[in-house]
């Protein structure tokens, strides 16, 4: 099978079915909220995880989007440096593949030209935005983020004082959680990215997103950092759809890399319970 092919179709799966992570953690929350609920914000919140079940039964069984804001395609490539493939047939699969999901899939047309001015709808969600990484050996993994903006427009990134640790970053993403409100679609996933430069940041906060919301970190600190901005988001009582209750984040995921002395960039990139994501790796075939 092509490699753009193999794209198409993960695109497509995507836009009609969560990951079997994502569909967990949803399932959790669900459960949480049900133990706990009592008061009219708590039902409201529990009505809110059934909704988003319900919604994903039809989705399952009509093949259409789960979310009519099927988001925009949000490409991260692991490229090895032994890789016979080159940039240029890689870019080409990548584009070739969202454009057939757009075309075959009940995609809508979300993205336009230019951002200010005449902002004219390109009519088929291209071009994807992607980020390119080198990895040692001759392997190629393509994770896309089908990308919803209800939750990117209250996603932000700050510069932290070098000096403040790890209650400043606690502070920071409760803060921007807050801000948002209900505005995102709760319960939400939260993607933290800290360190290297401004823009940097915010790409590992995209990055952290893709991984499998079952885990932690790696490192127990920043394992314990995730629980720690979890239990504080929590408290906020935002709740499932911004009706109170316990359950207002999903999962937290920190991706970190060296930085400045003076500096501790943060970034967060909320998305909507509708995490989608699609992962392709290549094993050898033609792009």
């Amino acid at each position: 099978m092509r490699l753009s092919t193999k794209i198409s179709e993960a695109l497509q799966e995507a836009a009609v079915r969560l990951s079997p992570d994502v569909l967990w953690c949803i399932q959790q929350g669900r459960q949480q909220q049900s133990n706990e609920a009592g008061d009219v914000a708590s039902r409201a919140s529990l009505s809110v995880f059934d909704t988003i079940l319900q919604n994903l039964e039809i989705a399952d069984r009509t093949g259409l989007p789960m979310c009519q804001d099927t988001g925009m395609f949000a490409v991260f490539v692991d490229l090895g440096r032994d890789c016979p493939l080159k940039l240029a047939q890689i870019e080409k699969a990548i584009n070739e593949g969202c454009l057939d999901a757009v075309q075959k899939a009940h995609y809508r047309r979300s993205v336009v030209t230019d951002p200010v001015f005449e902002r004219k709808n390109t009519q088929n969600n291209l071009p994807p935005v992607i980020t390119w990484t080198l990895v040692d050996g001759p392997s190629l993994s393509i994770r896309i983020l089908l990308k919803g903006f209800g939750s990117e427009n209250c996603s932000s990134v700050r510069m932290l004082n070098p000096t403040g640790g790890e209650k400043a970053v606690i502070d920071a993403v409760c803060d921007i959680v807050r801000l948002a409100g209900g505005k995102p679609c709760p319960p939400i996933f939260i993607g933290v990215g800290l360190g290297g430069t401004m823009d940097r940041a915010a790409s590992l906060s995209k990055r952290a997103l893709l991984r499998d919301a079952r885990t932690e970190h790696a490192e127990p600190a920043y394992a314990k950092l995730e629980r720690d901005i979890l239990s504080c988001v929590q408290a906020l009582g935002i709740g499932a759809g911004g009706f109170g209750g316990s359950v207002t984040a999903l999962h937290v995921a920190i991706e970190q890399e060296p930085t400045h002395i003076a500096a501790m960039p943060l970034a967060v990139s909320i998305n909507c319970w509708a995490d989608r994501k699609a992962e392709i790796v290549w094993e050898g075939e033609d792009a």
